[in-house]
């Protein structure tokens, strides 16, 4: 059941977190684990409708957003990495996985986490050239202070010397205008979706930021296929891409 939910994630964004909270038990599972699975089943079955929103119109800017779960892990206490990847207000990759190692500090769960979906964003990067199309100096939105001070000031590399030479390597990025480091409050960060779980409200906030919506049948029989109903060719492409980023969620 886990790999089916864990292949379902390439389309539903909102059962990311708990699916890889589920898969992190499957060598040795319990009941306890099993009622999780469960409710997920039954999530999923009440809303069968719910997916991902890509408007034909609209802005075509690559923005990444990152977050962490500081020590959230109750049997070894590692943090959870979690970062998603927007072209405008299109949702085209997300991720979310368990730190390897223990972090010390809230401003180190970040940084790392900042370095994985900056990794991300240079991906992106790559295969967008092979489509004509630039996306230097991207902005990647995180909601830690010191981890943004830590990527941009060199100085403060005396405090970071028990981190990872390989998750420095942001620090060159922001350098070479690859990406921009930018504040954003923590009620407005997008990647907190695949960090931990929520209240009612705050769960269906994040998930209309995220670009998901209810679908009613008129909207299935309009949105058939963009890409062979718009007649421009910027936006035909656009269209294209967003449905093959939309293939890696994973």
């Amino acid at each position: 059941m886990i790999g089916s939910l864990m292949y379902l994630t390439a389309s539903r964004p909102d059962i990311m977190y708990p699916t890889c909270l589920a898969a992190r038990f499957q060598s040795n599972p319990r009941a306890s684990h099993m009622i999780i699975v469960k409710r997920i089943l039954r999530y999923l079955k009440g809303t069968p409708s719910l997916g991902l929103w890509y408007p034909r119109k609209g802005d075509f800017t690559l923005e990444g957003y990152s977050d962490s779960d500081f020590g959230c892990c109750k049997v070894n206490a590692k943090s959870t990495t979690a970062g998603c990847q927007f072209f405008g207000p299109r949702l085209v990759t997300w991720q979310c996985k368990k730190q390897t190692f223990v972090a010390l500090s809230t401003c180190e769960a970040e940084y790392v986490s900042a370095s994985s979906c900056c990794s991300q964003i240079l991906w992106i990067q790559q295969q967008m050239r092979d489509y004509g199309l630039q996306f230097l100096n991207t902005p990647l939105f995180v909601d830690n202070e010191a981890a943004i001070n830590i990527t941009k000031n060199p100085v403060h590399h005396a405090k970071t010397k028990h981190i990872e030479i390989r998750h420095h390597f942001i620090r060159d990025c922001f350098e070479k205008r690859l990406i921009r480091i930018e504040k954003i409050h923590t009620d407005n960060q997008k990647a907190d979706l695949h960090t931990k779980a929520f209240e009612k409200n705050r769960f269906k906030f994040l998930l209309k930021v995220n670009g998901m919506k209810l679908f009613s049948v008129l909207d299935g029989i309009i949105g058939v296929d963009e890409a062979t109903v718009v007649d421009d060719d910027d936006e035909k492409q656009l269209a294209m891409v967003c449905r093959i980023f939309s293939c890696f969620g994973i």
